[in-house]
């Protein structure tokens, strides 16, 4: 295995941490995923506000439902 002489550092990793992607805007798949789960009628506006934000910010629906419904409720 090749070593790196004792004078040189290895190259530093990006200080950044990784998170996820932030869209622009949902895809159609999203959007009609929202559409259909809003069209229930069991959800409020806060609750659905608060999923799109989160699918915006990467999270699948799955993620974003879960976490809403903690955080926000029906």
């Amino acid at each position: 295995m090749y070593k790196t002489p004792a004078n040189k550092k290895p190259p530093a990793k990006s200080s950044k941490p990784k998170s996820k992607r932030k869209n622009l805007s949902l895809t159609k798949r999203q959007l009609t995923a929202l559409d259909n789960h809003k069209k229930k009628g069991t959800h409020t506006a806060k609750h659905m506000a608060s999923m799109k934000r989160m699918m915006l910010a990467g999270a699948t629906f799955t993620e974003a439902h879960k976490q809403t419904m903690k955080s926000v409720g029906k």
